[in-house]
């Protein structure tokens, strides 16, 4: 039985309490699995830090779990401190308001207030791994595109299919919000919509040769690293706001 007045008060301190009990576990051993358990069920119900948890946590529900995975890992001690300080970063960044860019809080404020429990929830998972996990973040870059795009054709009621490709998803949406290069006769604007349509289609086409969702065969790819998953998230991230606060304004403007 887990006594709470012995734990930390605050939410940060109990994410490094968590933090250290698997480091401990990782090297010298930690007695303190109840603790673990007991942290890993709160923060586990809070959807904004599950959203940023390592993998791991996610995973494993007790330390004796954990161990033959970060074992596994990685020979040394300093290697496995090394793996979870590193997995812990963007969640402890994020409650202490360090990890979030100008162009992240505008988004994460325009994500939660379109649709939180899907799009936002995504923009979340993408921003937690643009530096541990290159691919994963780039993958996450394209499904937020995706989503956002779908959640607004849903919105217009206007159909589309799973087999439709995000160019195409793109270009319906893009039509619907007046988006569209060929809609417009001033040159600069022409010139930006143009230029987020392609944006588009490279976040699509950078996925498709860095991420993490298809099996690779043949000569191996050059390998992602944080500022190309940066670049995809952001990038991303940017276009989904402009959908998003264009669809927004349309909904809450009169018909003509």
């Amino acid at each position: 039985m887990i006594n709470e007045q012995e734990l930390p008060d605050s939410i940060i301190e109990r994410i490094k309490m968590m933090e250290s009990i698997l480091i401990d576990a990782a090297t010298y051993g930690s007695s303190d699995d109840a603790i673990y358990v007991h942290l890993r069920r709160e923060f586990m119900n809070d959807h904004q830090i599950r959203n940023l948890l390592p993998g791991f946590v996610l995973t494993y529900r007790s330390l004796e779990a954990f161990w033959p995975f970060i074992k596994n890992e990685a020979a040394t001690y300093a290697e496995r401190r090394q793996i979870i300080s590193a997995a812990f970063t963007p969640l402890v960044d994020s409650l202490e308001g360090q990890n979030l860019a100008p162009v992240d809080s505008v988004t994460f404020d325009a994500l939660q207030l379109f649709d939180a429990e899907h799009v936002h929830t995504v923009w979340s998972k993408a921003l937690s791994r643009r530096t541990n996990d290159p691919e994963g973040a780039i993958t996450l870059a394209r499904t937020l595109l995706e989503t956002v795009i779908k959640r607004i054709l849903d919105d217009l009621s206007l159909n589309y299919t799973d087999k439709d490709k995000l160019p195409k998803l793109y270009e319906k949406a893009s039509k619907a919000l007046n988006l569209a290069p060929n809609q417009h006769s001033e040159e600069p604007i022409k010139a930006i919509l143009g230029s987020v349509t392609n944006l588009v289609n490279g976040i699509g086409t950078l996925r498709n040769r860095l991420s993490d969702s298809h099996g690779k065969g043949g000569p191996l790819p050059v390998r992602p690293s944080p500022r190309h998953a940066s670049l995809a998230v952001n990038a991303a991230g940017a276009v989904a706001t402009f959908l998003v606060e264009t669809h927004l304004e349309r909904r809450s403007s009169p018909s003509p």
